[in-house]
């Protein structure tokens, strides 16, 4: 009894003395914030350049951290995107190519991994992913795509009423589960995810006059021609001319605003429409009217975000929590902002295929620090996962960005990056395409169409006149033809090249396996 008595008393002791370490080793894992928004090209941030807005509190982020020049999307499109970040993997091995697909939220995916590695999780926003979140530990989401005033929310299954501007919600929403709903012997990964600024563009009641009394300056190629590409830039529905709508225009109010919420939208777009249906605008005075309402609510969204992006921020600093958080802001996708005489995305031009990304990590990245690696959103379950210290899968496609944002990027560091868009027919009417881009070309492969489009981003980096046809490009072209043909092989690309069944969710051919870039 002596014995078994102080080989209890031992075990005790031992007990007591490792729980603090357990708790130190957690709490030296940093925190990470992922703040991610729907639509938001890098061309409206001032950390990156804007010329038509300024964006203070995300450039805390970029100016305090690093700044991807480079970063791109695998297929630039809502719903494929946030698959892609949460498997790490392409779309064709995720399941979900195209908007109105649903997650299999049974597969593998970075937050669970986190969760098995002792990280605290949560999801709130914009999901968007037709399923319910998994891996979470606490999730409070927007049904479907949401509205921007008074959304119907799910928080951890229950549906609840908020009132209110979206953008403020939600911030609100991650402010709570910060303050009161957060395990603090635990690290966390907590995914902030915003609507805006999203089609149809409606600003809260904050800005709804942000801009009132400025013009805007115009995109150089907004009466873009289109002489200088194919079929697919011609043949688009995503003008600005033709596809915006008087809902997008705010000739015709939101569904369901409150009498008061009514009454403050009318006094900032009422006296605006009376005025433009008198002024009887044709031609690129039309164009530049639309493009002048299209570009102020969108920065008017954007100016939201940033505000609420700047309350979580400055919670991180009075609390202390921010020397050991990492915060990384991105978008899925860009954006057109009147270049091509577009709104919207789906193509891999630049604008739209360009994604922000902006890493703050304190003690690690040197502020002020702006890369030019090739990076993607393929490589951010990595990056999560090398954070914490976690495995990662070797099924998993891209790389991790840590020892790029550590400044000290690999010898081997990709050259190239793979992308391939599938949802045509569809909204917008933009053809299936794959393609490649290095640092110096892209070549892209509208595969249904048999056209291609080859452009030298140095020489001509708005893409206006495709050089594939020639004779100086053409070892270029082939050299990029081959470099398509390895990164199909590596990544088990479907032979027919994106052949989808009639609901979009199986592509025929597609294998199970992946490999990495």
């Amino acid at each position: 009894m002596k014995r078994l008595t102080r080989y209890a008393f031992f075990l005790v002791i031992c007990g007591y003395a490792f729980c603090p370490v357990q708790s130190l080793v957690a709490a030296e894992r940093p925190n990470i914030v992922f703040i991610f928004s729907d639509d938001h090209a890098a061309q409206s941030i001032s950390a990156y350049g804007s010329k038509i807005n300024t964006t203070p509190n995300l450039d805390r982020i970029g100016n305090g951290g690093t700044i991807f020049e480079n970063c791109f999307c695998t297929n630039s499109i809502c719903g494929p995107s946030r698959a892609v970040i949460l498997t790490g993997k392409h779309s064709h091995i995720n399941g979900f190519v195209r908007n109105g697909n649903r997650f299999d939220g049974s597969q593998q995916t970075f937050p669970k991994l986190l969760r098995k590695a002792g990280y605290q999780t949560a999801m709130v926003g914009k999901w968007h992913l037709g399923t319910d979140p998994t891996g979470f530990d606490y999730w409070h989401v927007l049904k479907g795509q949401g509205p921007y005033y008074n959304p119907p929310m799910i928080e951890n299954g229950q549906q609840v009423k908020h009132v209110g501007y979206t953008t403020d919600i939600i911030t609100d929403i991650t402010l709570d589960w910060l303050k009161e709903k957060r395990d603090d012997d635990k690290p966390f990964m907590l995914m902030f995810q915003h609507k805006a600024p999203h089609r149809n563009w409606q600003p809260g009641p904050k800005h709804l006059t942000m801009y009132d009394d400025v013009t805007i300056p115009e995109p150089p190629t907004l009466f873009d021609d289109y002489i200088g590409r194919g079929t697919a830039a011609k043949t688009q529905d995503m003008s600005i001319e033709k596809t915006m709508t008087a809902y997008d225009l705010k000739l015709t109010p939101p569904r369901n605003l409150t009498p008061e919420q009514l009454e403050t939208w009318n006094a900032a777009y009422g006296p605006k429409n009376k005025a433009f249906e008198e002024a009887k605008l044709t031609g690129k005075d039309l164009i530049r009217w639309k493009y002048q309402r299209y570009i102020k609510d969108y920065l008017r969204c954007v100016a939201s975000v940033d505000d609420n992006v700047g309350r979580v921020l400055d919670y991180l600093d009075e609390t202390g929590l921010a020397d050991n958080t990492i915060v990384i802001y991105s978008s899925d996708q860009g954006f057109y902002l009147g270049e091509h005489g577009w709104f919207d995305k789906r193509f891999m031009y630049e604008e739209s295929y360009r994604m922000p990304l902006m890493v703050r990590w304190p003690g690690v990245t040197k502020p002020g620090t702006r890369s030019d690696e090739l990076v993607s959103n393929l490589d951010f379950a990595e990056t999560f996962l090398d954070i914490a210290g976690a495995d990662i899968p070797a099924d998993m496609q891209g790389r991790s960005l840590v020892p790029v944002i550590k400044g000290k990027t690999p010898q081997d560091w990709r050259t190239a990056l793979y992308y391939h868009y599938y949802e045509y027919p569809g909204p917008h009417s933009v053809r299936r395409h794959f393609g490649v881009r290095t640092k110096e070309h892209k070549l892209m492969h509208y595969y249904n169409l048999d056209e291609y489009e080859l452009y030298d981003m140095q020489r001509d980096p708005d893409e206006l006149n495709s050089v594939y046809d020639d004779p100086n490009y053409e070892k270029v072209a082939n050299d990029l033809k081959r470099r398509i043909k390895e990164f199909q092989d590596l990544y088990q690309v479907p032979d027919d090249s994106g052949t989808v069944t009639k609901d979009g969710k199986v592509i025929k051919g597609a294998k199970p396996g992946a490999k990495k870039t």
